[in-house]
């Protein structure tokens, strides 16, 4: 017979209970809650699939599934800094141990870590890493609620350079334009995305920093420097799908690559948003998945837009919510725990690298790290 997720779960939990815990403390000392989480992502995460051991001619390379161990550690132990995850290594003989190295002096340096990083993030390592851990845990099962919002993300990086302006001096020649194909058959942005493949819709989204806008639960209007990481949360707080943007994108831009991703990973059937994803194209494409969309109502809708302005065209009046759905939308707070507990616990917060691939690397690894640590929670 079969065995269910939660029950292969289970016997996991138990395997590290009553065999692989006891027998690590006989040799590295009693284990505390970190090390214990950090010793069940390495089990879990199979590195060794993308990372050999060894090395062509020439000088062999550091070991590079300790460096990709250590990464992994320093969104466990959720160090601000890798100089940070250095001294710990070097001082924590269990954390230390668990990477890979026998003694302090074994540690790489930090340039090390900088190139292995850069190394990781252009392979996408962690990103591969958190898909060969989704379609393990939940390729086969059901799932009943999709959660999607989107998380602000700061960094300490500069914007890109201007243009160069044009030499005034110089004659302008004015070419001629293309013959631009009328509004109605262009679409929208968003409705020219459900004719693209998943590829194009990801190489079409703005990914360099920018400064983002939001309006809080209170009210007041918020600015930062940075990113945006969108995500899809199933029932249980585990992360199916994540996509780095810059700030400055709307939320709504990326529904639809976020769905096509996920509908890749994993079976649902309720994807629950809130208003910044009313648009008739996202409705469309998530009824074409077989999806039921739970949307709360824009503003915009029913003609409540705060514009004075005479309208033109009608508002296509939206129906209100019914009580099950009311009460399925509630299924949406587990997506802002993710992005807390993605902040708070794994590192999200302590951004000190720069460029879009390098920043979701080093989320990558937390999301990880953080949904491992669901997926032992539900067998508790």
């Amino acid at each position: 017979m079969q065995l269910t997720l939660r029950q292969c779960l289970m016997e996991f939990g138990q395997l590290f209970q009553s065999s692989l815990f006891p027998r690590m403390e006989e040799e590295l000392g009693e284990l505390g809650t970190r090390a214990r989480l950090l010793v069940q992502v390495l089990t879990m995460t199979p590195l060794a699939r993308w990372l050999q051991r060894g090395g062509g001619p020439g000088r062999p390379c550091e070991d590079r599934r300790a460096l990709a161990a250590a990464f992994l550690a320093k969104a466990v132990f959720n160090c601000v800094t890798t100089r940070q995850l250095i001294e710990q290594l070097r001082s924590n003989t269990q954390m230390r141990r668990l990477c890979g190295w026998n003694t302090a002096a074994d540690v790489p340096h930090e340039s090390t870590f900088s190139r292995a990083f850069a190394e990781f993030a252009q392979s996408e390592l962690p990103q591969l890493l958190h898909r060969a851990l989704i379609a393990a845990t939940q390729s086969d099962r059901l799932i009943g609620h999709l959660s999607r919002d989107s998380t602000a993300i700061e960094a300490r990086e500069r914007f890109p350079d201007a243009l160069p302006k044009p030499d005034s001096k110089k004659k302008k020649k004015y070419k001629k334009r293309p013959k631009r194909a009328k509004a109605s058959e262009r679409g929208t942005p968003i409705e020219r995305q459900r004719k693209m493949t998943l590829e194009k819709m990801l190489a079409e989204l703005p990914m360099q920093c920018a400064i983002g806008v939001k309006k809080s639960s209170k009210g007041h209007v918020q600015y930062w420097r940075g990113y945006k990481l969108h995500l899809d949360v199933a029932d249980g707080q585990i992360p199916i799908s994540a996509v780095l943007t810059g700030a400055n994108a709307h939320d709504a831009i990326v529904a639809i690559p976020l769905m096509t991703m996920s509908a890749q990973r994993v079976t649902w059937l309720y994807d629950v948003m809130d208003s910044a994803y009313d648009a008739n194209a996202i409705l469309d494409h998530c009824a074409s998945l077989n999806h039921v969309p739970i949307v709360q109502p824009h503003p915009r809708r029913n003609g409540k837009s705060k514009s004075v302005l005479p309208k033109v065209f009608q508002p296509q009046l939206a129906p209100e919510m019914t009580w099950a759905q009311k009460e399925r939308y509630k299924e949406r707070s587990t997506i802002e725990r993710v992005n807390a507990r993605l902040k708070d616990e794994f590192g999200a917060r302590h951004i000190r690298v720069r460029g879009a691939v390098k920043v979701f690397a080093h989320l990558a690894f937390g999301l990880v790290a953080l949904t491992v640590d669901q997926l032992l929670k539900l067998t508790g």
